[in-house]
């Protein structure tokens, strides 16, 4: 057989049965990636015959005579192709593992599909960017600014470094490379949602041609640790093992085989021979701490970061400010009201994965898919008694992050392979058991009691919450505990108190989510408001104006925090409410509806900090290059969330150069230096702290080495074109590279920031809905968000932060649900049957920035990527409520759920 790929042709025959992203793969056309491997997200997309089809689903050998376009062979040598170029232009992906199929579907539209986009891009998903970059590339818009002049960079929407890596196939992402004597893993997941190991027959298994070995708790390490990741290790509870001999949730790993195909590997599961002792299972979390429910983790205590495992308690939390009950009972208005958030997937594009592989000198090497590096290696170090320094981790480009990857899921298993066989390893989690065995958002029932006084201020706030963080911790009481803070922190009100509790169920296991826990309060909180303002005939604008904090009120939410460093490093909330009402009272053309639509608007606004509490680290070094350019070395991880970009706008802006001479080196743990992880806003707040201290004190070495040259005193020196300038003299970089390397005294600039102290970001949210009050349809008429980031470090790519986020927080509020049964297993393991957003799903947000600039972040910005979700639910829930009257409090906002109480208020 004979294949012709990218106008090459190739002799190679394919296995039977295998499919053709695969077999291109296998030849080295590492731009078609794998998303889920059943036709349903387009990431695998490539052009058969010039029509674009989902080579997940296409038989290798139909190709055979056909032509074969990826996404390396749309461009010629002479250049990028148009839509490529489009791509770049308007900067159409963020993490850009979906960009490569998604141009090609793009390439391949005739003008009547372009006018129908939302039917065109059906079969391809983006989960970062929120689609409207996507629809600017295919209808020419150019969205970068094509020139900055030398220090002028940061505050201007300068493109991705990977841009062009990225649109062209180029970029490489975990599994985009070869490794020779290359072994794979499979795992064998439990069936029960609760049982205990009695024996594993492994003869079978062996007994399969190529599997070298097969793996389980006998062969692992008994340390107990968490999967999350944090700076500080007792932010989460010591509670699960590499692998274990008692099984908490379906879909749990029991044991890994490691053998020479993914086949052999597989099909050595399915004759390994478990027999299980089947244990009482927890589902229902409302039943965790009831009297006789069964016990979780029965031996877990204090020891491991465990609050009462007979209650099956994780972590609890209560305080008071002032009187809540009396205040209560002399409210002029008061509401109350019990909310239900649910599971939903991360979903981003690249699955969890990784490769691992001992060196020459016996390092342990990680590749891995996470946003991690630095904590997962010190994790792996603990677990199996290796020196730091023989451990090493780091990612390339990574598909997609939102939380799920301040995971350490499979390196563990990776790297327990790796040293039992001694040969390189590779595990590649399928989308099935990303949904049935990562995590998943902690879903929460929140009761809120609230008061306010005749005069629309609050007089009480008052949350209860119970938090199901599934079958182990990891994140479990940091959610908790960030879910009630800053959502009735950025209140005034003089009595508040909350009530906490995180319990363990037989679950697919909870953990860190964009929003960390806020979302599912703030809906509650938000609800509340509007509710307190209809029964007083306040303006929802107007009440928030009256109770939220401003510069000098404190921020307090009970108990009182040991923390004390968060700051206003610049507010903008006021700015923002304005901004939303004055968009959302703008003339727009009158939807043409008919009367069964019923039209309603809703506002949300959220505080967030802007690091997490206890200290995150980060460190930067900049170097001088011969050529006057620079290196600069971070630790942070990029998934999309555009941290690339700005750390070297901020070095360039600092270093008077421009952004291309900044070779950015970054997510490596052999680079040296430490980095606590891209998670928590941090990856400019500090992270871009660092990059800022490394870059003048390079400044200080510049203008030091120069007045030497010179005899003058340094204060007459300045930065300006990629020289020092001291009045008529000029001495470029290279020269002074060059004066540098002949003395023996490289100049290099070190940074680092701790992450204290914090300051604070805003987001307030404005949607108008049409609900059909005949089938419970929801359709968005309007979607506004304004934000409070500080300087806008790239307002192009701030702007597709927020789009991305509202656009992924709708999909959660509209139709994404992780549904699980009676006996605890996950119904709905794949993106067809869990609705993930597409383009005609997705309205275009109209996005503002409010005029700050914060006195602690790098040269005024602050965070912008996790914050534009939290708004969203509570501000469409609101929506939903003005226009029809009935307030709904359990999210996902489906027809079928919606029709029962409008055909109660309505009729048919």
């Amino acid at each position: 057989m004979s294949f012709e790929i990218n106008g090459t042709v190739f002799p190679q025959t394919p296995r039977a049965g295998q499919c053709l992203r695969t077999f291109l793969r296998e030849l080295g056309h590492f731009g078609v990636k794998k998303g889920c491997d059943a036709g349903d997200c387009g990431a695998c997309t490539v052009l058969l015959d010039g029509e674009p089809v989902h080579s997940c689903l296409i038989p290798a050998f139909r190709a055979e005579g056909r032509a074969v376009t990826t996404i390396e062979g749309l461009g010629s040598e002479h250049g990028a192709h148009p839509m490529q170029q489009a791509f770049l232009d308007a900067q159409g992906f963020q993490c850009g593992f979906c960009t490569a199929g998604m141009i090609l579907t793009c390439a391949s539209l005739n003008q009547a599909q372009r006018t129908d986009l939302g039917t065109a891009l059906k079969g391809n998903i983006c989960r970062c960017t929120g689609y409207r970059s996507i629809e600017d590339a295919i209808h020419g818009k150019t969205n970068v600014e094509a020139i900055v002049e030398a220090g002028a960079a940061f505050g201007h929407s300068l493109p991705a470094p990977a841009g062009p890596d990225v649109v062209r196939g180029r970029a490489r992402y975990t599994f985009d490379t070869q490794i020779g004597g290359l072994l794979h893993i499979k795992l064998l997941r439990s069936p029960h949602a609760h049982a205990r190991i009695v024996s594993i027959d492994r003869s079978a298994a062996m007994a399969v041609p190529g599997v070298q070995a097969v793996l389980t708790h006998e062969d692992a390490p008994s340390v107990l640790f968490s999967t999350a990741r944090h700076e500080n290790h007792w932010m989460d509870p010591e509670d699960t093992r590499v692998l274990d001999d008692v099984v908490r949730f379906i879909g749990q790993k029991v044991a890994a085989v490691v053998a020479e195909s993914e086949g052999a590997a597989e099909e050595a599961c399915r004759r390994l021979r478990i027999t299980y002792e089947i244990l009482p299972a927890l589902i229902d979390s409302e039943r965790a701490m009831m009297p006789g429910a069964p016990r979780v983790h029965p031996d877990r205590t204090s020891a491991n970061r465990v609050a009462d495992a007979e209650r099956n308690l994780v972590a609890e939390i209560h305080g008071e400010f002032g009187d809540v009950a009396s205040a209560l009972a002399t409210s002029a208005v008061t509401y109350e009201a019990t909310f239900h958030s649910h599971r939903v997937q991360h979903a981003a594009l690249e699955t969890h994965g990784g490769l691992a592989w001992l060196d020459e000198a016996g390092v342990l090497n990680v590749r891995t898919s996470t946003q991690v590096p630095f904590l997962t290696r010190r994790a792996l170090s603990n677990i199996f008694g290796l020196p730091i320094d023989k451990v090493r981790v780091f990612c390339e480009r990574v598909g997609g992050g939102f939380g799920g990857k301040q995971e350490m899921f499979v390196e563990d298993i990776l790297a327990l392979a790796a040293l039992k066989t001694g040969r390189p390893v590779k595990l590649e989690l399928t989308r099935e058991e990303q949904f049935i065995a990562t995590s998943t958002r902690h879903p929460m029932r929140v009761h809120i009691k609230a008061g306010a006084d005749v005069d629309g201020k609050l007089t009480t706030l008052q949350l209860d919450v119970l938090s199901n963080t599934g079958a182990y911790g990891n994140h479990g009481p940091s959610v908790m505990f960030h879910a009630v803070a800053e959502s009735i922190a950025v209140y005034n009100c003089p009595n508040k108190r909350v009530d906490g509790f995180v319990v363990y169920t037989n679950t697919v296991p909870a953990g860190a989510f964009r929003g960390y826990g806020l979302p599912q309060a703030v809906i509650a909180v938000e609800a509340a408001i509007d509710e307190l303002a209809k029964q007083l005939g306040i303006s929802p604008y107007d009440m928030r104006r009256r109770n939220i904090v401003r510069p000098g009120d404190p921020m307090l939410s009970p108990p009182e925090s040991e923390y004390q460093d968060v700051l206003y490093g610049s507010y903008g909330l006021d700015e923002c409410i304005d901004l939303v009402e004055r968009a959302m009272q703008a003339d727009q053309p009158a939807p043409d509806l008919s009367p069964e639509w019923l039209i309603g608007d809703g506002i949300a606004l959220t505080m967030i900090d802007t690091v997490p509490p206890a200290g995150h680290i980060a460190d930067a070094t900049i170097t001088l290059n011969d050529d006057g350019g620079f290196d600069l070395t971070v630790g942070t991880a990029e998934f999309g969330n555009g941290t690339s970009t700005v750390h070297r706008q901020i070095a360039a802006t600092i270093l008077a150069t421009t952004v291309d001479r900044i070779r950015l080196r970054q997510s490596d743990t052999a680079h040296g230096g430490h980095d606590t992880g891209a998670y928590g806003s941090t990856g400019i707040f500090v992270a871009g702290k660092a990059t800022q201290a490394a870059a003048t004190q390079i400044a200080t070495e510049l203008k030091a080495a120069a007045a030497d040259a010179w005899l003058c005193d340094i204060s007459n020196c300045i930065l300006e074109g990629e020289a020092v300038v001291s009045g008529v003299r000029r001495i470029s970089f290279a020269e002074l590279a060059k004066f540098a390397r002949e003395s023996g005294r490289p100049l290099a600039g070190h940074g680092n920031s701790e992450g204290t102290p914090r300051s604070v970001g805003f987001n307030v949210q404005g949607f108008r809905v049409a609900v059909n009050k005949g089938t419970g349809e929801v359709r968005i008429l309007r979607s506004v968000q304004a934000a409070d980031a500080g300087v806008v470090a790239n307002p192009m790519q701030c702007r597709g932060q927020i789009e991305g986020g509202v656009a992924q927080a709708l999909g959660a509020a509209l139709y994404e649900e992780m549904v699980i049964d009676a006996e605890g297993r996950v119904t709905n393991p794949k993106f067809r049957d869990y609705h993930l957003p597409s383009f005609a799903d997705v309205p275009r947000t109209e996005v503002f920035f409010a005029q700050t600039s914060d006195t602690i972040g790098p040269l005024g910005a602050k965070s912008m990527s996790e914050s534009p979700y939290n708004p969203v639910a509570a501000a469409l829930g609101n929506a939903i409520a003005d226009a029809t009257g009935i307030r709904f409090t359990a999210p996902p906002f489906k027809p079928d759920r919606l029709f029962p109480a409008l055909l109660d208020k309505f009729g048919g």
